[in-house]
């Protein structure tokens, strides 16, 4: 790996460990977790590679392929507030770690990115990948709920995004060739592996060249919108509620949202009703799943999409663009934005006997809709992988 390699350059000796933890996909569950809804997902076989090295001072010293900046800092002397780059996640990590064990060693790592940032949640893996290779170095064993909690409150306490834990659970709990079907109002799950009779599958991404970043963007004022209807929603229907920030679809019924729905604001519902309906695609496209039903499986992930674009409103031009090009080409099953859908990618799940077709058919009608992104957009087959690894 070219992080190995950098790492030789810089501290001329090899590492003493190596960190992978895979982008995930969800092609049905999107804008729901952060309301305790229900996702189905699969991590990936691309993802963020870590060489590192303990350092007994306990200093960290982070550089990244991706950004030019190297980060430094003690684990006893986190900055409270965030830095405002890259390496955020990563001091929140620490953060968040020193809170529960004492830290004594630091270390110093070099940091890989496999694919283009943006819609593969690559924050959720940097910092699961730092957050392995810290514990090794301390000799801290973590269970995967808590590294899966962990690396959750350092994006959304130290960083600020209103995110759920859709990303940090898929990049830790997926297995390869299963599905992993969660719910994320008390963290049980499901991994539900290829039925016998499965039509053959692989994931394609379809990078549209846009750089992404969720903080600062529309996803957090998305969030507080769908939060909005709710707590209207519990006050029409005389329900007991309490700080704005607690509430939550999952525990508004859906009898209660279809009922007072046309007393909220027109942004307000699109939100709910994204939620609800996103809800029940979930529940079936794992019984679809189960089964073996690729085809239905896909018709729910296209239909996830629609209501991204219409109902959530999210979605660059590129990104509905290339959505739509999907729901038109051969050999896709399904598919629809990945991450927030304010930039980034698309995913798909794939045919591979129509993997050719796809790439150039999809390529061709992109580029001639946005030929400005030639040169950075770009497609990418991949496989599905295990959670996250420590060599």
């Amino acid at each position: 790996m070219l992080c190995e390699e950098r790492f030789r350059h810089v501290y001329g000796r090899d590492p003493e460990g190596k960190t992978f933890c895979p982008y995930r996909i969800c092609p049905i569950g999107a804008h729901s977790d952060h309301n305790l809804g229900k996702i189905t997902g699969l991590a990936i076989d691309k993802g963020i590679h870590m060489a590192f090295a303990p350092k007994q001072n306990g200093v960290v010293e982070i550089s990244s392929l991706q950004f030019p900046k190297r980060a430094q800092w003690h684990i006893a002397q986190v900055p409270s507030k965030k830095q405002n780059d890259w390496a955020d996640y990563l001091r929140g990590a620490t953060l968040m770690l020193e809170r529960e064990h004492r830290l004594k060693v630091g270390l110093c790592g070099v940091i890989e990115g496999t694919l283009p940032i943006g819609g593969l949640s690559s924050s959720a893996a940097v910092t699961i990948a730092f957050l392995s290779a810290l514990c090794k170095v301390n000799d801290i064993v973590l269970s995967q709920q808590e590294i899966i909690d962990i690396a959750y409150d350092a994006e959304l306490t130290y960083v600020g995004v209103s995110i759920g834990k859709l990303d940090q659970s898929c990049e830790v709990l997926s297995k390869k060739g299963h599905l992993l079907y969660l719910d994320t109002k008390d963290g049980k799950y499901e991994l539900i592996p290829e039925h016998k009779d499965m039509l053959p599958w692989k994931i394609a991404i379809f990078y549209s060249g846009l750089e992404h970043s969720l903080v600062g963007s529309k996803f957090n004022m998305r969030v507080d919108e769908l939060r909005a209807g709710v707590y209207a929603l519990q006050a029409y229907a005389g329900l007991d509620y309490g700080k704005f920030k607690d509430a939550a679809a999952r525990n508004v019924p859906r009898e209660v949202y279809e009922q007072y729905k046309d007393r909220l604001p027109d942004p307000w519902r699109k939100r709910c009703e994204h939620w609800y309906t996103e809800f029940e695609r979930v529940e079936k496209g794992a019984e679809a799943w189960r089964r073996g039903d690729l085809i239905e499986y896909g018709r729910l992930s296209f239909e996830s999409g629609w209501s991204s674009i219409h109902n959530w409103e999210s979605g660059a031009p590129e990104q509905i663009r290339l959505y739509e090009i999907m729901t038109q080409t051969k050999g896709i099953y399904g598919g629809r934005f990945s991450g927030a859908g304010f930039k980034g990618c698309c995913m798909a799940l794939i045919d591979p006997a129509y993997e050719d077709s796809i790439k150039e058919s999809i390529t061709d009608k992109y580029l001639s809709s946005f030929p400005e992104m030639k040169g950075k957009y770009d497609v990418f087959i991949c496989e599905s992988a295990d959670g996250v690894v420590l060599e």
